[in-house]
């Protein structure tokens, strides 16, 4: 074993230095105190009762509000004023009263002639039923289409190009139903097409197909 410990003396003395710090480093933990960061006061639960009914002895009275002396005083002046100008507003009612109120002026013979003679605003004339209506286009520039034409046109409610330049098949079938001696000029004098043309204010474009206008 001295042997041993002679061969290895070195190793012996680290660990044993090492031994000793971690030793002296665990001592001082356990010993040291932790710092103390409440100050405990005497009115703490772990005061002693004396002194915390001491403390509270000692301690300054609660501040009393004492209002201003001039309060009442003021309030005594608002009301001597609001019932100052209550009075004067009963007081001055009736007089504002008699001068709202004209006075009566008696009727003459003079006024009583003159409103027996005036009739007053005649009456409005009644509306005449007949309203004019809203001029159309001139249908008699449709190639076929002559004043008679035209009357019955007008009759059947058609007085615009663009009426029958939106005609379907069908429309033409029911309007030419009504014709009566007319029947069949829609389709043979092609009012359909004319009028399109007329529609639109294409009026080269009707003459160069239907000839001039």
């Amino acid at each position: 074993m001295v042997e041993l410990i002679q061969a290895n003396w070195l190793a012996f003395v680290v660990v044993l230095l090492i031994g000793l710090l971690v030793a002296w480093w665990l001592f001082g933990r356990a010993t040291k105190e932790p710092p103390r960061t409440h100050r405990p006061d005497v009115l703490d639960e772990g005061a002693e009762p004396a002194k915390r009914n001491q403390a509270l002895i000692d301690s300054a009275p609660a501040a009393t509000f004492v209002p201003p002396s001039g309060t009442a005083t003021m309030g005594g002046v608002g009301e001597v004023v609001s019932a100052a100008a209550h009075e004067e507003a009963v007081d001055a009612e009736p007089a504002g009263r008699k001068a709202q109120v004209p006075e009566a002026t008696p009727a003459t013979p003079e006024s009583q002639s003159a409103a027996e003679q005036d009739p007053g605003p005649e009456p409005a004339s009644p509306a005449s039923p007949e309203s004019p209506v809203e001029a159309g286009d001139d249908l008699s520039r449709l190639k076929g289409v002559g004043p008679k034409l035209v009357a019955h046109l007008h009759g059947m409610g058609i007085t615009r190009y663009s009426q029958i330049a939106g005609w379907s098949d069908e429309d033409i079938d029911r309007i030419d139903a009504d014709m009566g001696a007319f029947k069949g000029r829609i389709r043979r004098d092609n009012w359909v097409e004319q009028a399109r043309f007329l529609a639109s204010g294409d009026t080269s474009g009707y003459e160069a197909k239907f000839g001039k206008l």
